[in-house]
């Protein structure tokens, strides 16, 4: 992990403190919603990546896009579970990093998400940059200072 004393978000990249893609929960395209909000239910997130086949990054799909996704005319269709897939409710305009950005460019993007995906040149997801992460290094940031 990185130190304190080399964060810096002009010269710090996105590689040095994302999580990387095997360690984080996604979906894929064709899984059914049933099967995200599982995912979704387990884990305690309220969002997470969705990839296809290729584990090349779509999407993201969080448990508001599946609620919104059962809303029938006059009542909830909790059967849009297992009729609707991913790709039918989620989100395709999400923003996504490089692992050679800089933590500034990230800094921007996580005002508005409490993560993004990190993508390489075949738009595969290679990992995951945190708020918390960001808030965790500017807070041990500022008590290394204040220390000195």
């Amino acid at each position: 992990m990185l130190s304190t004393k080399d964060f810096d978000l002009e010269t710090t990249t996105v590689q040095e403190m994302m999580i990387d893609a095997d360690k984080v929960a996604h979906v894929q395209l064709q899984n059914p919603l049933e099967h995200a909000l599982l995912v979704l239910a387990k884990t305690g997130y309220n969002a997470v990546p969705v990839l296809d086949l290729n584990s090349r990054f779509c999407g993201i799909i969080s448990k508001s896009n599946i609620i919104e996704a059962m809303f029938g005319v006059e009542r909830i269709e909790v059967e849009q579970l297992n009729e609707k897939i991913v790709k039918d409710a989620m989100d395709q305009d999400i923003p996504t990093l490089h692992e050679e950005d800089t933590l500034e460019k990230a800094l921007h993007v996580l005002i508005d998400y409490t993560f993004v995906c990190v993508i390489d040149q075949q738009q595969q997801m290679t990992g995951i940059l945190t708020r918390r992460q960001m808030l965790k290094q500017f807070r041990n940031q500022y008590y290394q200072q204040r220390g000195n």
